[in-house]
């Protein structure tokens, strides 16, 4: 069977005007990940990525050569536009800048979400869902026998979700466990898409490595 490399990108710039794109550490995450794979012979056939550029940021810093094919299906749903709607056009500076304060806020807000709440959002949890199934089935049909993606939390929440047959609560559980740089590998074939792997960081498995780990 083939494998679908699934990494969430790199640590990115939380609380900036500009969260979309990485923080030095984000790089230096993304190059000891690269580092970790070529070492380990894992040198993929195919690269995919969403269209956001901490996704694309974290590819190139992983050192890979090949140009990436983009497929929007991959990109996280809009965090920021969610919280906005719910809060009435402005998020409160603390939800805006405050890690526990947004990630509590935020856990409210997807719930309310996955049940046709917030309404005048951008995209519908449907929709979501929909794109994500969408860009599962164009990174897998290939011929390609190691795929590597480089998408988001949110999103890898959910295709293990789907991958499981569990509820959207179980997403959401999902979701934030997902570190930054961290590996879920998949196998799959014509009949089979299965998870064998979640969440995984064997480069940050040492003590230097450890001091490299975060979350957003």
């Amino acid at each position: 069977m083939a494998e679908l490399l699934v990494i969430r990108h790199a640590q990115a710039s939380f609380g900036a005007d500009d969260y979309d794109k990485l923080s030095p550490l984000g790089h230096q995450q993304s190059q000891v990940l690269g580092d970790l794979l070529r070492k380990a012979g894992w040198e993929p056939d195919r690269l995919v990525t969403g269209t956001l550029t901490r996704q694309k940021e974290t590819l190139r810093s992983m050192g890979f050569e090949a140009v990436p094919e983009e497929h929007p299906g991959w990109n996280e749903y809009d965090f920021h536009d969610l919280l906005r709607v719910k809060h009435g056009g402005v998020i409160p500076d603390m939800v805006q800048h405050d890690r526990k304060t947004h990630f509590r806020t935020l856990k409210s807000v997807l719930r309310e979400w996955q049940k046709g709440g917030i309404e005048g959002a951008a995209e519908t949890w449907a929709a979501f869902s929909a794109r994500l199934e969408a860009a599962r089935a164009f990174a897998t049909d290939t011929a390609a026998r190691r795929v590597l993606v480089v998408s988001s939390g949110g999103a890898i929440g959910q295709l293990v979700a789907s991958a499981l047959g569990t509820t959207p609560e179980q997403m959401i559980a999902l979701n934030l466990q997902v570190k930054n740089t961290s590996m879920t590998r998949f196998v799959f074939n014509a009949r089979a898409f299965t998870l064998h792997e979640f969440n995984s960081t064997p480069h940050f498995a040492t003590p230097e490595g450890a001091e490299l780990l975060t979350y957003s």
